[in-house]
């Protein structure tokens, strides 16, 4: 089970980390990503990070602005989110799959077989 939390209310230019607890499965053994989805559109990804956190992959619209990272010791993965625009206004869900490292798909969200409830996150300009 994924438990995503750490959303709520900022302003624009702020940040925020979210965080996401795995319980009840190795945690190690997955690829981990988050995605959003803003009222009226469709799940977009966001950012994945590979078992040992040596690979992460962005979105171009979050790139160089969120950092995706993960503590196997704690069972949990963290986007830090810095620079927010309104555009990030969305709910944020964190996702697991046994994808391989090297997976050019980890971007998808068609390889992730688990999924945590969201977290909602409004940036006020």
């Amino acid at each position: 089970q994924l438990q995503a939390s750490g959303g709520g209310l900022v302003q624009t230019g702020e940040s925020l980390r979210l965080s996401c607890a795995a319980s009840g499965r190795s945690f190690s053994r997955y690829v981990l990503g988050w995605f959003r989805q803003a009222p009226g559109k469709e799940r977009d990804f966001v950012a994945a990070i590979t078992r040992s956190g040596s690979r992460t992959d962005y979105a171009d619209s979050v790139e160089g602005r969120f950092t995706i990272s993960r503590d196997n010791a704690k069972n949990t993965v963290y986007p830090q989110m810095n620079s927010l625009k309104a555009e990030d206004t969305a709910v944020y869900y964190c996702a697991a799959s046994i994808e391989p490292d090297t997976s050019y798909y980890i971007a998808w969200s068609k390889v992730y077989a688990y999924w945590g409830q969201g977290t909602l996150v409004t940036v006020s300009s």
